[in-house]
Order: structure tokens, then C-alpha cells, then sequence
């Protein structure tokens, strides 16, 4: 799929309060529903090597592009973009369709909003397929003040939070080059200079390592950006601090089957204490970057499928 016209065509439903743009696919009748969540600086369109490979193993494939994002809704308000209202949207879209469960997969930040939904609403959740970012351990202090202990306060997500705004209008007018340069593929696991990493992208002439997706393909990403602006999108930053409040009322243990996949090459790193919060997880790792669905599509797709298979589904 080079382009959005090659995606399955989006529906604006309304859930939660909002409107979510959905690209769905599947076979007639099939049921079993599997969620597909972007993370950030994405969209729905992330998931299009996975689409037509789910679709073909008898899935009905649903793919929202998250609040904030595309042409879904963006709300004004910081506090909409909270883990409740964003495990509520993926909630209600599930009483949409009719399903009292689904199998949810999510790669960066969708990653977190899929472990923060388990959590939120077990019952809800038959699966867990996450890319990425492994289960956040919630800790004794929140997330913002141990990552400005631990990388200072130019680290991305802690200035989203300490300077809005600052970097929102620099993304926005740079959304291009900005994407064109984070969308990469082997790149040095340090960043080239101190200072803002993602600011630091956006003004960057020269981007570093390999395209990992076709100019049509970011055409695609470029123009959604374009049109929504960053700031909803950084406001699911500017809720870390809340998240880790209302995750400090759930059970902390995962109990669906899970799947979680790695890149080797990815900045993030494993969670060696995965199985004493997520005891039914398997972890897979590809030799690759952050964007693994991406970087190695059919890899990812082979390995999804293998473990759904072996979970008793098709």
C-alpha cells in the first residue's frame, strides 16, 4: 500500500464524546476483531503492511486513528487526552461494533494505551500484541519526575510537559522535515547532538540513516500532520503525570496472553520484570529500529500470526 488510496476507506464514528477516524477491513462475517493503536508522531496508516495480512487470516481489522491524530477529533482541553479517555474511546468503539472483547495491538505510544486499557478494563481485553514499549512498572515516583532525574529536563517527554507549546510550534512548522527525519532507519542509538531531541529533527537539513517508507508513503503522514497540527498529539505526553495517578487505583498485574515485540536497535529498552507484571508474556525481538512494523513488515506479520495461531485463534 504506497498511499492512502490503496488503505481501506475511513468512516468518522462517534465515541466517547468524540469522533474517531476508523479504517476497518475484513473478510464477510468474520468477527474476531483485532484493534489496531498507532503511537506518535503516526497514524492509522502505520498499520498497512498488517492490514491486508490480518484481513487474510480472517480478522476484522480495526484501525482508528486515536484522538488528536488525523481526522479524528482534537480536543482543546489537555485533560481529554488522559489514559481513561483514551482507553474509553477504544472501549466504545469495541459497543460500536458489538464486541464484548478484542484482541488490541499497539507500537509506541499505542503500546502504552493498550497496557493502560488491560489495566483500566480487563474484561474488555482478549489479547495484548505490543511494539515497542514494554509494560511501564508505575514505580514510587511518577514517570515525569523520574525521567527529569534521570535525563534532565531537555529530554522530550519532560519539556512537552514543562514548556508547552514550545515545541508543538516548532513540529507544526516543520512537519515535513520533521517526519521526513524521524521516519529513519539505522540510526546511531545516540543522539548526534545535546539538547531537544525531537526539536532537534524537526530543524535537522540532513536527516540521518535510511528512509523506512517511500515519499507517497510520508506524503501521507505529512498531510494528516499538516492538517491536525502536534498539539493534541503531545498533550498524551502532557498526561503522563495523570496516567500514573489513575493507574495507582488498578491492579497492576496483566493476565491476558501477550506478545510483545522488540527492535534490537531500538533506544527503548526491554523490561527485564515483563513476566512478574505480565506472567502470560512471550517476547519476540527483530533485528531492527523503533518503527518495527514498519522496518520489517513481513517479519512482523509472520510473527504476529505464529502467536495468534498459537493462542487457539484461526
Amino acid at each position: 500500500m504506497s498511499n492512502l488510496t490503496d488503505f481501506p476507506k475511513p468512516t468518522l464514528i462517534s465515541v466517547n464524546g468524540v469522533k474517531l477516524e476508523v479504517f476497518e477491513a475484513s473478510q464477510q462475517n468474520a468477527g474476531n476483531p483485532i484493534i489496531l493503536c498507532h503511537g506518535w508522531p503516526e497514524h492509522a496508516f502505520t498499520w498497512r503492511h498488517q492490514v491486508p495480512a490480518l484481513v487474510a487470516a480472517g480478522y476484522h481489522v480495526i484501525v482508528p486513528n486515536q484522538r488528536g491524530y488525523g481526522n479524528s477529533s482534537c480536543p482543546s482541553e489537555v485533560t481529554d487526552y488522559d489514559i481513561e479517555h483514551l482507553a474509553g474511546d477504544l472501549i466504545a468503539l469495541l459497543d460500536h461494533y458489538g464486541y464484548e472483547k478484542a484482541t488490541f495491538v499497539g507500537h509506541d505510544w499505542g503500546a502504552a494505551v493498550v497496557w493502560g486499557l488491560t489495566l483500566l478494563h480487563p474484561d474488555r481485553v482478549d489479547k495484548v500484541i505490543n511494539l515497542a514499549l514494554p509494560y511501564q512498572e508505575r514505580g514510587e515516583i511518577s514517570w515525569i519526575e523520574m525521567m527529569d532525574a534521570i535525563f534532565g529536563g531537555d529530554f522530550y517527554f519532560v519539556h512537552f510537559n514543562r514548556q508547552p507549546g514550545v515545541a508543538n510550534a516548532v513540529l507544526d512548522k516543520n512537519a515535513s522535515q520533521f517526519l521526513r527525519n524521524i521516519f529513519r532507519k539505522n540510526v546511531p542509538l545516540a543522539p548526534p547532538e545535546p539538547g531537544m531531541l525531537m526539536i532537534n529533527l524537526a530543524k535537522a537539513v540532513t536527516p540521518m540513516g535510511e528512509p523506512i517508507m517511500s515519499d507517497n508513503e510520508l506524503a501521507v503522514f505529512v498531510s494528516a500532520f499538516e492538517n491536525s497540527g502536534f498539539t493534541g498529539s503531545i498533550n498524551w505526553y502532557r498526561n503522563l503525570d495523570r496516567n500514573w495517578h489513575i493507574l495507582g487505583e488498578v491492579n497492576p498485574i496483566i493476565q491476558q496472553p501477550t506478545l510483545m515485540l522488540h527492535g534490537d536497535q531500538d533506544m527503548i529498552p526491554k523490561f527485564e520484570k515483563l513476566t512478574e507484571f505480565v506472567p502470560n508474556a512471550e517476547v519476540v525481538s527483530l533485528n531492527c529500529g523503533h518503527w518495527i512494523q514498519q522496518e520489517k513488515p513481513e517479519e512482523t506479520n509472520q510473527v504476529i500470526l505464529k502467536w495468534l495461531k498459537q493462542q487457539g485463534v484461526n
